[in-house]
């Protein structure tokens, strides 16, 4: 197999540190790092940074926007014909590895990992699991249900009430393809009828969710806003609060005792604000809820940084365009992190919520070769989208 060298740039790299040094690449993983490598072809990287492939854990890939009035006169396949645009956007800002949170389905997965088409490598949860009423409860006052998409065959609808239903739910979103369960256990921001302070679905409920998923070898992550509906997930063993609005002291010292992860998504208020001044279609009630939460979710957020919370990097997008993931680390710079801390949330903390870290995350020998080539330093954030000139996925150029 051939060998690529990547010669002459600096390595920035959350285990290894800051290394101006050489890097092999041979097939698909990184052989060697250290002075004076030698390969069968060169990559001059010359003044350039040189850090591994980035990690989104909670995107929305099948879906572009959230104006919900598009969504209603936007036929359905056409929305696969998007999420191939929005799959190269991710990859264009240095992202190779994402936790899809709901919308993409197992063909989408499939189609990259047969590269008929360049995107990141998917976790995915097909659909989100939603009580009655809940975040995912898509009916209104009109009888006439709302959603960002309807369920079809390879993407069932996620609602489900009591022990018996949730248990089924679980196996038909294992059967869809699911690498992940996704449960709203609270209500949220973009669903008119709930509230981001109510919690949703039984501690019985959730335990019985939790014991069906980890009978499949897989884990949970909870859409959770409110501060019971984080608790409620917590103490079920779910994986990772994503959101994490209403995070109080109880709730951090339950994340602390069990491992628990954030994935805070802090661009997501304000990507429902930014929508609406573009003119996106959206209920009154969810504009209200996303200006109620923006400083709310930030304070959390702070809170949990200075617990010592693990946490791991999350966008929303299509909350936010696809392409500008990388402002969530602008934003928990802002809010508490330092860049090193940020840096390591989108790498090697994301690769351990994913239990990928033997084989992504950083730039270690015997790793996937995923890396990005970028002018600009990767810990300047506001910075780096513009900077990126080369994304590689294991040993293959995808970008530049």
């Amino acid at each position: 197999m051939t060998k690529t060298l990547f010669a002459g740039g600096t390595v920035v790299d959350p285990v290894l540190g800051r290394l101006d040094t050489d890097l092999v690449i041979e097939g698909d993983r990184i052989i060697e790092i250290g002075s004076g490598l030698d390969g069968d072809e060169a990559v001059d990287c010359t003044g350039k940074y040189l850090f591994p492939g980035l990690f989104d854990c909670h995107v929305h890939l099948a879906y572009t926007h959230i104006n919900l009035w598009r969504h209603i006169h936007t036929p359905l396949s056409y929305n696969f014909y998007l999420a191939i645009g929005n799959m190269a956007r991710t990859l264009e800002v240095g992202i190779t590895t994402v936790r899809d949170a709901g919308g993409a389905d197992l063909g989408m997965k499939e189609a990259v990992e047969d590269e008929l088409i360049p995107g990141p490598r998917m976790q995915i949860s097909v659909a989100m699991m939603s009580q009655t009423g809940g975040h995912g409860d898509g009916w209104n006052p009109s009888g006439t249900p709302v959603v960002l998409a309807p369920p079809y065959p390879g993407r069932p609808d996620g609602i489900a009430d009591g022990p018996d239903e949730v248990r089924k739910k679980v196996r038909e979103l294992v059967r869809s393809g699911a690498d992940v369960i996704k449960v709203a256990t609270s209500g949220g921001v973009i669903s008119p009828r709930d509230e981001p302070t109510d919690a949703h679905y039984s501690p019985l409920e959730l335990e019985v969710l939790v014991t069906e998923a980890a009978a499949a070898g897989i884990w949970v992550m909870a859409h959770a806003q409110a501060a019971d509906g984080i608790k409620n997930a917590v103490r079920a063993g779910i994986r990772s609060i994503d959101h994490g609005i209403y995070l109080d002291d109880e709730a951090i010292g339950l994340m602390l005792d069990r491992g628990t992860y954030l994935v805070p998504t802090l661009l997501a208020p304000t990507g429902v604000q930014k929508a609406v001044e573009d003119g996106a279609q959206i209920p009154e009630a969810s504009i209200r809820k996303a200006g109620e939460v923006v400083e709310i979710h930030k304070e959390s957020f702070r809170k949990a940084v200075e617990a010592g919370v693990n946490i791991a990097m999350g966008t929303d997008s299509a909350v936010t365009p696809h392409g500008s993931n990388l402002g969530e680390l602008s934003l928990m710079v802002a809010n508490g992190q330092n860049p090193d801390q940020a840096f390591a949330a989108a790498t090697i903390h994301a690769a351990r919520l994913m239990g990928l870290e033997e084989d992504l995350g950083s730039l270690e020998a015997g790793k996937l070769a995923d890396l990005v080539i970028s002018a600009t330093d990767p810990l300047e954030f506001d910075r780096l989208a513009d900077g990126i000139e080369q994304v590689w996925k294991e040993g293959t150029r995808l970008v530049g």
